[in-house]
């Protein structure tokens, strides 16, 4: 790939992908919503990705504009209309830090090896640098893209077009073979179960307890809403420091109902644990944790899950370690500063 320019100076034209590959390009809508997922299906059966996506993420994916954020799509279709390729780009609206564009692409599986990933990459970096010259120019710019370890060609791909690998987050599992061992509420905190009433409280406790975490953005309204469609309230719990009746931590567990028949056993996701900073080391964490496991055995879930930053300086993979979860497989962020 050619030098890109800076972002002070974003392409005229994001380059959409030659016609000689043999496909007619469009932008996506939530129209192609069908068609989306069906490729999206096939990719799957092939690359068995650490995370499996649901149609309502697809409806999600396509009507983002609507969902808090700057986005674009483009498809590419055959010539008997079946959709053969897409790729997505996205910008989380209320960054403090940094300006983040956040990419995704699919090719099927029997249209890869044509140049189409390396075409339709040319046009993401294009657009993303489009999108970042529309956000806050203090902040630095930053165009960003999951991976999961194991699909070599496709970080060497990244790798070719200047994006370097940042952040490995790892799955972690624990088979839920015998009740969790019971653990001790630290004195002056309650373990709540999540409901709605107190979803905003939880938000702000987020963004707070994950300022410091690398990476990590205030989540908007709009956002934090669609990024937990799945969450299983009977699964979920907040911790109270009954004090000052404030949100001390919580523990958010998702029912990914669509990925279980690849797994091979049905399972919990804990998507969000976090213990604000001045409740840290007083073992808050380890209670909403140990009651989410209860909660899950209780219902006959027979694996709870969650994934880890690697480099995270607290260690937290050996937290979870210690709890009994063990390691699985993972998904590399590679970034490329602009």
């Amino acid at each position: 790939m050619p030098d890109l320019p800076d972002r002070a100076a974003p392409p005229a034209h994001a380059a959409v992908p030659a016609p000689h590959l043999g496909l007619t390009w469009r932008p996506l809508t939530t129209d192609d919503a069908d068609l989306v997922h069906a490729l999206t299906e096939r990719c799957e059966a092939v690359d068995q990705p650490v995370l499996r996506t649901a149609r309502a993420q697809v409806e999600d994916v396509l009507g983002r504009p609507a969902t808090g954020m700057k986005a674009d799509s483009l498809g590419g279709f055959d010539a008997s209309g079946e959709l053969r390729a897409a790729a997505f780009v996205h910008a989380p609206l209320g960054d403090e830090t940094h300006a983040r564009v956040f990419i995704s692409a699919s090719v099927d599986p029997s249209w890869r090896g044509r140049g189409i990933g390396r075409a339709l990459l040319t046009w993401q970096d294009d657009r993303a640098r489009q999108i970042l010259a529309t956000l806050d120019p203090r902040l630095p710019g930053r165009i960003a893209a999951y991976v999961d370890e194991d699909l070599e060609d496709r970080r060497r791909l990244y790798a070719a077009a200047g994006f370097s690998p940042k952040r490995t987050f790892r799955e972690m599992r624990l088979r839920l073979t015998e009740p969790p061992v019971a653990v001790d509420v630290p004195e002056g905190y309650e373990i709540r179960q999540w409901s709605p009433e107190i979803d905003d409280a939880v938000r702000d406790a987020h963004n707070e307890a994950f300022r410091d975490h690398w990476g990590s953005q205030p989540v908007a309204e709009s956002t934090w809403a669609a990024s937990h469609r799945s969450l299983e309230a009977a699964w979920s719990v907040v911790a109270v420091h009954l004090e000052t009746g404030s949100v001390a931590g919580y523990a958010l567990t998702a029912r990914h109902e669509h990925q279980w028949e690849a797994l091979g056993h049905s399972e919990g996701f804990t998507e969000l644990l976090g213990v604000l900073r001045p409740h840290r080391g007083s073992g808050v964490a380890r209670a909403l944790l140990a009651a989410v496991l209860t909660a899950l055995y209780r219902d006959g879930i027979e694996v709870a899950a969650l994934d880890v930053d690697m480099e995270n300086p607290s260690g937290a993979h050996r937290f979870y370690e210690r709890m009994g979860y063990e390691p699985q497989g993972a998904r590399i962020l590679y970034t490329i500063e602009v």
